[in-house]
């Protein structure tokens, strides 16, 4: 099994999130909340047991897990935005949700917004798992019931951006009806493995009415810290037979999540025993499991595992799409754990990345498709690497079609050009797809 590099001079992983791209990009949209712009709010220093950015942050949960992952703790930093001058139509919004599930509703209540907060879940103190802002809010005639909400539209971690580029970029290119699932008009099975602090998941079942979502992650702390501490919302968790582990959610639940929380399903699991036991059929699969040591298990890359086997009859045969986040700087380092050469920043394609790409390729896609079979329509798997941090994103899909007259790599980058444009389009996503979707675009023969 493989772990991840030492921290660079100067740089930290994307888990230990790297930093050692450090272009700035041509085209930040200042709007997003999550743009790398804001990045030192959001990840701090990397001293370890500091337990804050800057000095600025502060732990609001630790505890050690029982399933590899070391210590699991949330640390807290304060946010710049938004301005206070805009709580009070974020307060408003809260009332006038609260209007609609319960109309007769006393004409005096009020909610309030206490403010607003980055929140990073970190393994081991130094490995840094996600991130994700929340909003405090409560009712005035429950003062002292105070909430946590999770800001679904925001996206802190470029990787994340990536995985969700490629992968709806992957599936437009395969003719998936993505305008009819965003509007609601016919469901879309998404699985994800790995939870983190839910953002991914969360993201995409906002932005997206139709997505319906299973969540696997095996470590009960780390469910248990989004919910509490990340404002992930509690009516997500399923019990182990399939239930609700809440039958009914309470009101606050309702104010801020209905329409969102009865289509995401969080399920206490091992990954490989979850896909050998379940039947379900997905059109998009997003896979990010390290545990506490960086490491990305074996079982879930193994071309002999009864796991990618396993994943392959659950995609649909016409679009099917897996997306796995991987470090990339595995093997980047100098000997002596030195900074990257400018060469070694950008290229995706490492030893270790390439193993694991070329084991969802082979038994995701099939062994004979190769890049000559792609002047009509095949399956195909590539990676990119992901802007500002050393990770690489694979995409492996079961059937892309490429526009008419075009073939090849060429082809294959102008559709999911054309599409990407088109995903940021129909979603209206707060940041463009373009620059993930192309960056040192690599084919897996």
């Amino acid at each position: 099994m493989w772990r991840g590099a030492r921290p660079v001079v100067g740089a930290f992983r994307a888990r230990r999130l790297s930093t050692a791209t450090t272009t700035t990009t041509t085209r930040r949209r200042i709007d997003d909340e999550g743009d790398w712009f804001y990045s030192s709010e959001w990840w701090g220093s990397t001293s370890p047991g500091g337990g804050g950015g800057g000095g600025d942050g502060h732990t609001v949960l630790r505890a050690t897990s029982d399933c590899g992952n070391g210590v699991v703790s949330v640390v807290a930093f304060p946010s710049s935005r938004p301005n206070v001058v805009y709580w009070s139509s974020v307060e408003n919004w809260l009332l006038q949700r609260y209007a609609d599930i319960c109309p007769r509703t006393d004409p005096n209540e009020r909610f309030r917004v206490l403010g607003y907060q980055w929140r990073v879940l970190r393994f081991n103190d130094d490995t840094r798992q996600s991130a994700v802002k929340i909003m405090a809010t409560y009712r005035e005639s429950e003062p002292h019931s105070v909430r946590f909400m999770q800001q679904a539209n925001c996206l802190a971690v470029p990787y994340l951006k990536s995985m969700v580029s490629t992968g709806l970029a992957t599936l437009a290119s395969s003719d998936f009806d993505l305008g009819d699932v965003v509007r609601g008009n016919k469901p879309m099975n998404i699985l994800c493995i790995g939870h983190g602090g839910g953002s991914l998941p969360l993201f995409l079942a906002s932005k997206i009415q139709g997505a319906i979502i299973d969540i696997v992650e095996i470590d009960p702390l780390v469910i248990s810290a989004s919910i509490q501490a990340m404002g992930f919302p509690a009516f997500s968790v399923l019990t182990p037979s399939g239930n609700r582990a809440i039958s009914k959610p309470d009101l606050m639940d309702e104010v801020m999540w209905k329409g969102v929380h009865e289509r995401l399903h969080l399920v206490e699991s091992d990954a490989e025993k979850f896909v050998l036991e379940n039947k379900k059929l997905y059109d998009l699969v997003l896979i990010d499991a390290y545990d506490g040591d960086d490491i990305f298990p074996r079982k879930l890359w193994d071309p002999d595992s009864p796991f990618l086997r396993a994943l392959s009859n659950q995609l649909h045969s016409e679009h099917g799409t897996v997306v796995v986040n991987l470090h990339s700087d595995a093997d980047l380092l100098s000997p002596d754990g030195s900074a990257l050469s400018v060469l070694q920043q950008v290229w995706p394609m490492g030893k270790h990345v390439s193993s694991i790409s070329q084991a969802y390729k082979d038994v995701l896609v099939g062994q004979g498709s190769s890049r000559r079979d792609h002047s009509k329509c095949s399956g195909l798997a590539f990676v990119v690497s992901v802007p500002w941090v050393c990770n690489s994103t694979l995409v492996a899909c079961k059937k892309f079609r490429v526009d008419t007259g075009l073939s090849g790599r060429g082809g294959i980058v102008d559709r999911l050009i054309s599409r990407s444009i088109e995903v940021e389009r129909i979603l209206d996503l707060p940041f463009s797809c373009l620059e993930y979707v192309k960056r040192n675009f690599t084919l897996v023969d």
